[in-house]
């Protein structure tokens, strides 16, 4: 397909698949991103700061407590959904990547969200001398940082799952958090949020509004510290640190990375950064042989969007006369991050689209089939591994590891309501 056939189909809001001719077929390394750089010894200094907090983690919240703290997903082999989604034995085998039940925010956005209000906290408790390098952790919950943390606020804006990573950790350990939230967001998000302490400010617009006005107000508040999930570092580094424990799982089911055992991962993107960061991390820790597709639906195409477009322009989908609602409200992002696409430039092997329809029918079939409760948005990926089916990528060799985003958190009658959708839809194909 040549760039105006793949331009043609994003403005006719069509599914389509577009490989990245400028892919480029070596390991990943030092990046570089405008005035910011990234290193692999970033990532592992993130996993770092995980480790260090993992006590305090599983003091504040009893779902972590089994797990010491630690904030992972399963690697889950899914052969009733391979086989019902018409994947051939000879094409690889299908996994997913369990982030829809992350514990605690319960989405793709828990590691990167975590992250950055977990190093805010370590920055502020070591400049007033309340941790040194050796210390324990579970001090950051006692009287004296709790009352450092609650002079500062934490400010975020988000459709919905980032917010509730930012607000609930931020709230957790003192901090006053604050989220601008769009119209995109679901109510049940917003009320998830204000029971756990988080101030929640609605705006009549998009998630790109509500990110501009929740950075216009921190601006005016030196004791605000502003995750801006369009240029944020430490966000992008707190998503790599998954490929450090995705090569662990893969080690562990035997799976090997090479020329003959090729690693397909699907990721949902909706602004970018998250799924920018687990591929530059998995690039960077597996190899030339990882390959990279990011799912967006046919509205809200950011990505896609800005890879077609000139170098040097940050266009919009409303550019392209699209409108930018789905009911994958993650993902319902109107312009890419720049930070996520000059990354990724040279590193991901393509992006394709999904109707809305769609997005319901796999999320019905990956319940039926394996148990697995997602939201509109976590089932965006579960397209790639039959669009790829033609590809020399797809042998028998091959990995194809779909990335899910959120589930776990959903309200029981909000989730009959997708299965419902689902269900009053004509028969079509895969």
């Amino acid at each position: 397909m040549t760039p105006t056939d793949s331009l043609a189909q994003l403005r006719a809001a069509a599914p389509q698949l577009w490989l990245n001719p400028q892919r480029r077929h070596t390991p990943a390394g030092n990046s570089k991103a405008g005035d910011t750089t990234l290193c692999l010894a970033d990532m592992q200094a993130a996993q770092d700061r995980f480790t260090r907090f993992a006590p305090l983690l599983a003091t504040l919240f009893p779902e972590l407590a089994e797990s010491g703290g630690r904030i992972e997903s399963g690697l889950l082999p899914v052969p009733a959904m391979q086989q019902a989604l018409g994947l051939a034995p000879d094409a690889g085998r299908l996994w997913v990547k369990a982030d829809h039940g992350l514990p605690v925010a319960g989405s793709i956005k828990a590691r990167g969200g975590f992250h950055e209000v977990l190093e805010h906290a370590e920055r502020l408790a070591a400049q007033n001398g309340l941790i040194t390098p050796d210390a324990d952790y579970r001090v950051l919950a006692q009287p004296a940082a709790r009352a450092l943390f609650a002079r500062h606020q934490v400010a975020v804006g988000s459709t919905g799952n980032l917010g509730m990573a930012i607000g609930v950790m931020a709230a957790a350990l003192g901090f006053r958090a604050v989220v601008h939230m769009s119209t995109d967001a679901k109510e049940w998000k917003k009320e998830r949020l204000r029971q756990r302490g988080v101030q929640v400010v609605e705006h009549g617009g998009d998630y790109e509004l509500a990110v501009a006005n929740g950075r216009a107000q921190a601006l005016g508040d030196p004791l605000c510290h502003f995750v801006d999930d369009e240029r944020s570092r430490s966000l992008f580094l707190g998503y790599s640190a998954a490929a450090l424990h995705l090569r662990a799982q893969l080690r562990t089911q035997g799976v090997v990375v090479d020329a003959e055992h090729p690693l397909l991962v699907y990721l949902p993107c909706g602004v970018g950064g998250a799924p920018s960061g687990i591929a530059w991390g998995l690039h960077g820790v597996l190899g030339e042989h990882v390959h990279c597709f990011f799912a967006e639906p046919v509205q809200s195409p950011c990505f896609l969007a800005h890879l077609l477009s000139p170098e040097g322009s940050h266009c919009s989908v409303y550019d392209y006369g699209l409108t930018n609602r789905t009911e994958a409200d993650g993902l319902a992002v109107p312009r890419a991050s720049l930070l996520a696409a000059q990354v990724m430039r040279p590193l991901l092997d393509g992006v394709f689209t999904v109707d809305d329809d769609t997005l319901f029918k796999h999320l019905a079939l990956l319940q039926e089939t394996q148990g697995q409760r997602i939201e509109p948005s976590a089932a965006a990926g579960f397209s790639g591994p039959g669009l790829l089916r033609a590809s020399a990528l797809a042998c028998p060799g091959a990995n194809h590891v779909v990335w899910t985003t959120g589930g776990l958190l959903v309200p029981d009658a909000q989730y009959q309501g997708f299965l419902q959708r689902a269900s009053t839809q004509p028969p079509r194909g895969q």
